[in-house]
C-alpha cells in the first residue's frame, strides 16, 4: 500500500508556498480525456422501435464530440435477456436490438475516424440459464464446460448462487432470469476470456486496431468474488494474467475496474491486478453533497496518492446511482458547482448521458418491489426533444410499469437538448464552457492537484499545476455570497473564468459561483 501523504508545505517553482496543503498528485497520464458514459438502449433510436441502438449512437457521435467528450463508454453489448445486458446469454453475440456485429464495427471505426476512443463494459463473472455453459453442463458431468460454472453439489445439478446469494432475477417485464456464477479459477475460463477480450481488442487480427475497442470497464471486480471461498485472490490469479495477455495484443488497451465494494480505495487493484484505472466513489459522494472537507480528503486520497501511470475516473453519475440533479435537489446552482468541481479537480472525468442537461431520476433497491425496474428512473431516455416524444427518443420502457407512470421526462420543462441548446444560460452550455476551459489549459487537463487553504468552510479552492502554469479554482458551495481569505503568500491572479473577484488574497464569490484564475509572477 502507498503510505498516506501527510500535510506539508508545497514549494512551487517560483517560490510560492501553500500553507497546509494536503498533498500534490503526480502528473496525470491523460492529456485531457473526457469520457461520455452511454446507456445505449436509452440514447438514440435510429429505426423507430423505441430501442436505442448502435446506429443511433453512431449518428450522434457529433453531438458527443461537440460537447467536448473525447471517449465513449458503453454498457454491455452482448446478447442477454436483461435490459441492461449485464448477465449474458452469449458473450460473442451482439444484442439484436442494438444491431449486428457489422453495426458495432462501423461504430468503432467511426469513433476512431473522429479521433475518439471507445470502451466496452464487460461482466463475464456470471451467465444465465440460456448460456451454452449452463445448458450443456448442468446435470452433465461429461460436459466440456463442467468446470466453467460453479455448482453447489457434486452431481452438478444445482448451479451456484450469484451476488447477494440470488439464484434468479425479476425483470422489469415480469420475466424471471436464472443466473449463476462463473468459475474464475478455471484455466479454461481464463483462456476463454483472453480470447474474448482479445477479439474485441482486434476483431480482424490485423494489428491496426481501427476496429478494436480502446479499453474495457470491468464491472463488479472483486478480489474475492461475492465472498465465495472458491473464488479468492482473483486480482492476481485471474485479472492480472488476463490483462497481461490482452495488452500483448494491444499495449495501449486500458482496463478500468469498478470496485465491487464501493468503499474500497482501489489501490490494491493497481498493485495486485495491474488495473489502469478505478472509480473515485469516495469523491463522488463528497461532490454530490458539496462537502468541502470530504472533497479535499478524497481528492487527496484518490488523486494525490496514485501510483505512476494510474488514474481515477471522476464521476457525478452512472447507471447505478441516482442522477446528480436529484441528489442536488434539482437546484441549478448546485448542479453547476458540482459540475465545475468534477471537471476541474483532476483525474479522468466521466459524464453520464443526460447529466449535461440536468436530467433527474432516482431509483434504488425496492422502490418498485423486487425487480430490476427499480433502476430505470436513472436510466431513462436521453431527452432530445422538448415534447419528450418524437424522432430518436429511446422510450423502450414505455407503458411497462410504475417507473413509466412516474417518469421524470416531462414536456416543456426546460430539460431537453432542444430547449437547452437555444438557451445560452442553460446547464448544457455551462458544461460546454467548463469543458472548453479545461481543454484550453493543460494545467486543468493534466496538472497536479493541491488544496489552496482558505478560511471559509463554504468555499472550495485548489490549484492545478503542470510545471509551467498554475491555475487556481474557487467554488462557492452555498446559496449565499461568500468571502474567503486564502492562506497563501501575496500572489498575482489573472481571471480566466467567472465573475468572482479577488484582491489581496480575498475572494468574493456570488452564490454557487465558480472562479478560475491563472497565477502569475508579481
Amino acid at each position: 500500500m502507498i503510505p498516506l501523504v501527510k500535510q506539508s508545505f508545497v514549494v512551487f517553482l517560483f517560490s510560492i508556498a501553500l500553507s497546509g496543503v494536503y498533498g500534490q498528485s503526480k502528473m496525470s497520464g491523460n492529456s485531457g480525456e473526457i469520457i461520455y458514459h452511454v446507456f445505449q438502449r436509452s440514447f438514440y433510436d435510429s429505426n423507430g422501435d423505441l430501442q436505442g441502438d448502435l446506429n443511433g449512437l453512431r449518428q450522434k457521435l457529433g453531438y458527443i464530440q461537440d460537447l467536448g467528450a473525447t471517449s465513449i463508454l458503453l454498457l454491455p453489448l452482448y446478447d442477454a435477456k436483461c435490459y441492461h445486458n449485464y448477465f449474458a446469454d452469449n458473450f460473442e453475440k451482439i444484442d439484436p436490438k442494438y444491431g449486428t456485429m457489422a453495426d458495432y464495427i462501423h461504430l468503432v471505426k467511426e469513433v476512431h475516424r473522429r479521433g475518439m476512443k471507445i470502451y466496452l463494459d464487460m461482466e463475464t463473472q456470471y451467465v444465465t440459464e440460456d448460456h451454452l455453459w449452463w445448458k450443456d453442463a448442468v446435470g452433465n458431468l461429461q460436459s466440456p464446460y463442467s468446470n466453467y460454472i460453479l455448482f453447489q453439489d457434486s452431481a452438478h445439478t444445482r448451479p451456484s448462487t450469484m451476488v447477494f446469494n440470488l439464484t434468479e432475477l425479476n425483470s422489469y417485464d415480469g420475466s424471471k432470469i436464472k443466473v449463476t456464477t462463473v468459475n474464475l479459477k478455471s484455466k479454461e475460463v481464463l483462456d476463454y476470456n483472453i480470447k474474448l477480450f482479445s477479439f474485441f481488442a482486434d476483431p480482424n487480427k490485423d494489428g491496426k486496431f481501427d476496429d478494436g475497442a480502446d479499453g474495457f470497464r470491468l464491472d463488479h471486480t472483486m478480489d474475492s468474488l461475492d465472498g465465495k471461498p472458491q473464488l479468492g485472490n482473483l486480482l492476481q490469479s485471474f485479472w492480472a494474467p488476463l490483462i497481461k495477455k490482452v495488452k500483448a495484443v494491444n499495449p495501449k488497451i486500458t482496463f478500468t475496474a469498478e470496485q465491487g465494494n464501493w468503499a474500497d480505495d482501489g489501490l490494491k487493484y493497481f498493485e495486485k491486478g495491474n488495473i489502469d484505472r478505478v472509480f473515485a466513489f469516495g469523491l463522488w459522494g463528497a461532490m454530490v453533497n458539496l462537502n468541502k472537507k470530504d472533497i479535499i480528503r478524497n481528492a487527496n486520497s484518490c488523486i494525490s496518492q496514485l501510483p505512476p501511470g494510474k488514474e481515477e475516473i471522476i464521476f457525478l453519475e452512472n447507471h447505478d446511482v441516482p442522477r446528480s440533479a436529484s441528489f442536488l435537489g434539482k437546484d441549478p446552482g448546485k448542479e453547476r458547482a458540482a459540475a465545475a468541481i468534477q471537471l476541474l479537480i483532476g483525474g479522468v472525468p466521466s459524464i453520464y448521458y443526460g447529466q449535461e442537461l440536468g436530467m433527474y431520476g432516482k431509483g434504488g433497491y425496492g422502490k418498485f418491489g423486487n425487480t430490476d425496474g427499480n433502476d430505470i428512473p436513472q436510466r431513462e431516455a436521453f431527452e432530445w426533444t422538448k415534447s419528450g416524444t418524437g424522432k430518436g427518443m429511446a422510450l423502450w420502457y414505455k407503458n411497462t410499469g410504475p417507473w413509466w407512470d412516474s417518469t421524470n421526462i416531462k414536456p416543456n420543462d426546460g430539460i431537453s437538448l432542444e430547449e437547452e441548446k437555444n438557451n445560452k444560460n442553460s446547464l448544457y452550455h455551462f458544461y460546454k464552457s467548463i469543458i472548453a476551459l479545461r481543454k484550453s489549459h493543460h494545467a486543468l487537463a493534466a496538472g497536479t492537484f493541491a488544496n489552496a487553504v482558505n478560511d471559509n468552510d463554504k468555499v472550495l479552492s485548489f490549484i492545478r499545476d503542470d510545471g509551467k502554469n498554475k491555475i487556481m479554482v474557487a467554488v462557492n458551495l452555498s446559496d449565499k455570497k461568500q468571502i474567503a481569505l486564502l492562506q497563501l503568500p501575496s500572489l498575482k491572479f489573472a481571471p480566466i473564468f467567472g465573475n468572482c473577484r479577488i484582491a489581496a488574497n480575498k475572494i468574493e464569490l456570488p452564490p454557487y459561483s465558480v472562479g478560475v484564475w491563472k497565477i502569475e509572477k508579481k
